[in-house]
């Protein structure tokens, strides 16, 4: 619960500052009422009075003065109004509306509103009964139901921030989808957009699980995300999906489903993906073979350490700290297509210690069945086109590897994507004769992701780049631009942008503080900075619709990443609601921390009914 109720030390004045002020009088007739103080110092008020006592005093006339022995905790005298009063009474009369007209006691006897009141009195000054005091007691017992119950209300209240952020604007849809702890197949749904501020963002929002990965199943979970939080798939622009099937497909993939609805929410493949999506099956056989039991592993690691030592000795191997540790088969991650490289750099560093554990699996082992995969493997992994084809994918991801962590950057935009896949692929093509017919495959698959239409657009959305002073600027390709966004600008506004571009060219041109933007984030930062995106709206909102088309799925693997630590082996009966709504806590950090305690108390109580208001 610490993890969610963020407490802040509420003011409290001590009695002797309360005692100090002018507006607590003594004499009771030049008292105010109670409910004219703030409602956070009322109890405090209320407990100086307690702790002070009855005022005694005054002409005795008809007054009895064993009465002050007799009620001592709530009679008092005042000298003003000449009167016996009742403090508790005085206290708690607000509470009472028209039951107590009068706070004087009379001889008449003493109603139930004033036993009430003084049972108040008695229960206020019990510190251990007040709500503060009971929630710091039961802080460590509180309900498994209340604590989901306050994390729901935290995670309702980022959700409602963010789609603040989006303020209905158009957004790019983020969709993976991956099994938890508990091999329940999750959806991930990540929104990128342009802020307020003229930032790039993209946005954890939630994750649903699906009973089934079909194309269907997931449209229609993303409807339900949608209908939950008021969104339209009329404000999709941009889809970024993996190169699955179910998500890519012509005819029934997602993108497919999605497009059908909206015409301008393209899909980009993603790029991170592209460059990864190649690796051979029977490296994890492989290594799941080997690492199947404690004796092949301690046979594995035996042999890599002689192997060690005698290329120490050999001087094939330098020494050093950190050099040469004990060494474990790295098994290459579902959602983390960077460890495929790492695979495969450990695999060629190992191969021989490998090779051995086969070959003694083949000789001795007694199951006949363990003996034929492990001959099957060692012919397989002991030919030359195996050979080649590892060193040759550990050259082509070594190369990709620096590029592909590059294209996971949050604030990645299409236009430096492009240029830094085509710039790796091309100038690789020309230094090394022995991968033409690789990098031909590569292109060959770059065209495939890409239809037409795509193509085109990233080549128009290309003239918006501020590189070289505006350099690539092409007023026709900006506006063939529009045709790919009908529904975004009406003719009106067409005609109009026209003549904006006119005028906008020169304006950022002549603007030093225009010169050295190097990506379109920065120039929209700029733009919302100098105030130009208010003079220039049609301009602005053409950058926002290419900025928000997606570049890679990484926000997406990364909420898988948080799932493994939100559920885990120890916590893998977690519900799906509350893994949702801790995920959105944890993987929204940021946002988490500007929610106040007093949005989240009132989104609880006006869950239900409670039985303490809080």
């Amino acid at each position: 619960m610490k993890n969610f109720l963020k407490r802040k030390e509420a003011h409290s004045l001590s009695h002797n500052d309360l005692d100090d002020l002018p507006d607590l009088p003594s004499d009771p007739a030049d008292r105010k009422k109670i409910s004219e103080y703030h409602p956070n110092q009322r109890n405090e008020v209320i407990r100086s009075y307690l702790n002070r006592g009855p005022l005694i005093g005054g002409v005795l006339r008809r007054f009895n003065p064993a009465w002050f022995d007799k009620y001592p905790n709530w009679l008092e005298y005042s000298v003003k109004k000449d009167a016996a009063l009742c403090l508790c009474c005085y206290l708690f009369k607000d509470d009472a509306g028209k039951v107590a007209k009068t706070v004087v006691w009379i001889t008449d006897g003493v109603n139930s509103f004033h036993n009430n009141a003084v049972m108040k009195c008695e229960n206020l000054m019990k510190r251990g009964q007040s709500i503060k005091h009971a929630l710091h007691k039961q802080d460590d017992m509180t309900s498994p139901k209340i604590q989901k119950d306050i994390v729901h209300c935290f995670a309702e209240e980022v959700i409602k921030t963010i789609n603040e952020e989006i303020d209905h604007d158009v957004f790019g849809l983020l969709v993976d989808e991956s099994a938890d702890v508990s091999y329940k197949e999750q959806m991930a749904v990540v929104f990128r957009f342009v802020d307020k501020s003229g930032i790039v963002k993209e946005r954890f929002i939630s994750i649903t699980h699906v009973s089934e990965t079909s194309s269907a199943s997931l449209k229609y979970a993303i409807d339900s995300v949608f209908a939950k939080y008021g969104l339209s798939i009329k404000n999709v622009r941009g889809q970024g999906y993996d190169g699955a099937s179910n998500m890519k497909g012509e005819f029934n993939g997602l993108k497919s489903l999605i497009s059908r609805e909206n015409t301008s929410a393209y899909y980009v493949h993603c790029f991170a993906h592209q460059l990864q999506l190649i690796f051979f099956y029977m490296i994890s056989v492989l290594l799941n073979v080997v690492g199947a039991s404690c004796k092949r592993k301690d046979m594995f690691r035996e042999r890599h350490r002689e192997t060690s030592e005698k290329e120490v000795n050999d001087g094939e191997r330098n020494t050093g700290k950190g050099l040469n540790q004990d060494v474990s088969l790295q098994i290459p991650g579902n959602t983390r297509w960077g460890s495929h490289y790492r695979t495969l750099l450990h695999l060629v560093e190992v191969f021989s210690s490998i090779v051995h554990v086969f070959e003694c699996v083949q000789n001795d082992d007694i199951e006949d069945s363990k003996k034929r995969q492990a001959h099957g493997l060692l012919r397989y992994f002991n030919n030359f086109d195996f050979v080649f084809y590892l060193h040759l994918m550990v050259h082509l991801l070594g190369l990709t590897d620096s590029l592909s962590t590059a294209l996971q950057k949050r604030d990645q935009e299409i236009l430096n994507d492009i240029s830094l896949v085509t710039g790796v692929t091309n100038g690789h093509h020309f230094k090394v004769n022995c991968l033409n017919a690789v990098l031909d495959l590569q292109l060959q698959e770059f065209n495939d992701r890409f239809n037409e239409v795509n193509t085109e657009l990233f080549i128009c959305a290309a003239s918006l780049s501020p590189i070289g002073s505006f350099a690539q600027f092409d007023q026709s390709k900006l506006m063939r631009l529009l045709k790919f966004y009908l529904s975004d600008f009406s003719s009106g506004e067409c005609i109009s942008l026209e003549q904006q571009l006119d005028i906008y060219i020169d304006n950022v041109r002549s603007d030093e503080r225009l010169t050295h933007l190097q990506d379109l984030g920065e120039l929209t930062r700029m733009l919302v900075k100098t105030q130009k995106h208010m003079i220039f709206p049609l301009v602005y909102r053409l950058l926002k619709l290419i900025l928000i088309l997606l570049v890679a799925t990484a926000t997406v693997k990364r909420c898988f990443s948080a799932m493994k630590i939100v559920k885990t082996d120890q916590c893998n009966r977690m519900g799906d609601q509350f893994l949702n709504d801790c995920l959105i806590c944890f993987v929204e950090k940021d946002v988490f921390q500007i929610i106040t305690n007093e949005s989240v108390i009132k989104r609880f109580q006006d869950m239900k009914d409670r039985r303490i208001i809080l």
